[in-house]
């Protein structure tokens, strides 16, 4: 669980380079603004995580069938980033000093957002292996 959940983390920090390097280039060498930016960076950003954890996290698991599988992904991030911003929001409006130290009620968010969206992909994204599940000598299946 432990090296699933790092290279969850892993993914994310590619995810995070996607989405800043993106913004960066639209907001510098095409001049967006960048709340459009994230429009476009963002939803990249997203799409690369989810083929990376299909690749490399759950590599051994059976993702959701079909398209689902994305939008159930995207959906996860979203309340994901919910979290996190009103961790962050939260965290300042508890402690008010933390405004002069932004950095720190970001980390809070920063983590509740991981932890739920890793929680989310494991549990309903990417599925057990329902097949080895049910075989006969993992005691899921009838013998005859």
């Amino acid at each position: 669980m432990r090296s699933r959940l790092l290279a969850f983390g892993l993914v994310g920090a590619v995810g995070f380079a996607v989405d800043a390097g993106v913004l960066q280039l639209l907001f510098s060498l095409g001049g967006v603004r960048p709340l459009l930016g994230r429009l476009v960076s963002f939803p990249l950003a997203v799409t690369a995580t989810w083929l990376l954890n299909r690749r490399f996290t759950f590599k051994d698991r059976a993702a959701v069938p079909g398209k689902s599988s994305y939008f159930l992904y995207v959906f996860g991030q979203v309340l994901g980033g919910l979290l996190n911003v009103a961790t962050f929001a939260a965290a300042v409006w508890a402690w008010p000093g933390l405004e002069k130290y932004p950095v720190i009620p970001l980390a809070f968010g920063s983590g509740v957002g991981l932890v739920f969206n890793f929680a989310w992909a494991n549990a309903l994204v990417f599925a057990q292996n329902r097949q080895h599940d049910a075989s006969p000598s993992a005691g899921g299946g009838r013998a005859l």
